[in-house]
């Protein structure tokens, strides 16, 4: 099982001390989280991408670029690429070119993206984000996997014998995950080209979690990819942690109370009954982790986001640290009641052998 990290680039203002960092101080800090990802033995960074204030991340494949540069076994990811707003044919060779770089890190999540302005901004209805997601998808596909493409589609001019550059690692495509909090068609479209599906699972209770990766895993099965057991599943999740559960509450308090995606809605106490969000202990984050698979059975990626809300950087470098100590009983505690026959995530080798079994296969 593969644990990691997810950030959207917020640039918030520290409600304790009234600072907040400039975008250049952001963009370095992101950086600096990742470092520290790998050097506390986690195995994921991903990132968001986002084309409006407050968020930075506009070029998760520069960023990501660079942290390959500086890194040597963290696996590389998006946390939402704009599967809609984004041209497939640019997505196809950023992502493979990423790939060339980071020999094979990388892996890419799509999603439609949850701010509505996107759309018009790069010349696109949010009326059609369902069809462009599944249109779009299915040329990204496409340009992945065949030399010479030939396309026509609604939302962009035809293509005409079109190779896309450079031609991805190994001719091994990035793994795909489509991640979705609500939409149930983006569960089917994982579920359809038997591609990994993430679920957020951090702002929405238990039930809509385990129906929405119940209906991937029911459709996996249906499409012929496996067994439902056998479909590929990630988890998002929230946590604050300080050795005793009475300081984390009362520092992360503040950060919650005044967090654009938190303030004025349910208290901090209602929001960690009624959603995944855990702010304790270690040893409580490491029991509320567990409980996700009550719900959404064995799985594969468990991301968590640590760096939101205006939190100082070295206030989320001890988080990590926090994190590093308790992913290793998580491992282990996952991997002793994962059923048999689960299979693990996938990565760039384990996707480039299965390839290669298959070509000599008579």
């Amino acid at each position: 099982m593969q644990f990691g990290i997810f950030t959207v680039g917020d640039v918030t203002t520290d409600p304790t001390t009234g600072r907040t960092p400039t975008e250049h101080e952001r963009i370095k800090a992101m950086v600096r989280i990742a470092l520290k990802a790998e050097e506390v033995g986690l195995d994921v960074f991903a990132t968001g991408e986002h084309h409006n204030p407050p968020f930075v991340p506009s070029s998760p494949t520069t960023m990501l670029g660079y942290i390959a540069a500086r890194t040597e076994r963290l696996i590389l990811s998006t946390s939402t690429t704009l599967i809609t707003t984004n041209d497939p044919v640019k997505i196809a060779e950023d992502f493979a070119m990423l790939q060339h770089l980071a020999d094979g890190r990388v892996d890419v999540m799509l999603g439609r993206g949850n701010t509505a302005p996107v759309y018009p901004w790069f010349g696109q209805d949010i009326r059609q984000g369902i069809p462009l997601a599944v249109e779009n998808y299915a040329l990204l596909h496409e340009l992945w996997r065949s030399d010479v493409v030939d396309w026509q589609g609604r939302f962009r001019t035809p293509l005409q014998g079109f190779t896309a550059t450079p031609r991805p690692l190994d001719g091994v495509p990035p793994f795909v995950w489509h991640g979705s909090i609500r939409s149930p068609q983006i569960a089917e479209q994982a579920a359809y080209y038997g591609d990994g599906f993430f679920h957020n699972n951090i702002f929405w209770p238990a039930e809509h979690t385990k129906r929405m990766v119940a209906l991937y895993r029911e459709r996996y099965a249906h499409h012929g990819h496996g067994e439902p057991h056998e479909a590929i599943v990630g988890l998002g999740g929230q946590v604050f942690m300080r050795k005793n559960s009475q300081d984390a509450v009362r520092e992360f308090r503040p950060y919650f109370d005044h967090a654009p995606v938190y303030g004025g809605g349910p208290s901090l106490e209602d929001f960690t009954e009624q959603t995944p969000l855990t702010v304790g202990s270690p040893q409580q984050v490491i029991d509320r982790t567990l409980s996700f698979r009550e719900y959404a059975g064995d799985y594969q990626r468990q991301l968590f986001l640590m760096d939101h809300a205006g939190l100082p950087l070295k206030t989320v470098l001890e988080q990590l640290d926090l994190l590093g100590e308790i992913v290793p009983v998580l491992r282990r505690e996952f991997a002793a009641l994962r059923a048999p026959g689960v299979p693990d995530a996938p990565t760039h080798e384990s996707l480039r052998a299965a390839k290669q079994n298959r070509s000599e296969q008579p």
